[in-house]
């Protein structure tokens, strides 16, 4: 019982950490690209950049603070 959701637990750790990096990258992007430009009436791009590059950091580091408690508790 204890190792399916330990595997339950490491892949969403995982999840969290990728969903992270990929709206790290994509803050990037947009601040790089879309200077000035509006990005479907949200917004000026740049702007939804650099939220997406500070929320993509933030789930990342959660991710990986995730991964660390799952493997120190021994649930994965």
């Amino acid at each position: 019982m204890a190792g399916s959701r330990g595997i339950g637990l490491a892949i969403v750790a995982f999840a969290v950490y990728i969903i992270g990096g990929i709206g790290t990258f994509a803050g990037v992007a947009l601040i790089m690209f879309m200077r000035g430009r509006d990005l479907w009436g949200w917004g000026e791009g740049r702007a939804i950049g650099y939220l997406f590059l500070c929320a993509g950091l933030c789930l990342s580091v959660l991710g990986v603070l995730l991964m660390r408690i799952f493997r120190n508790r021994g649930l994965s």
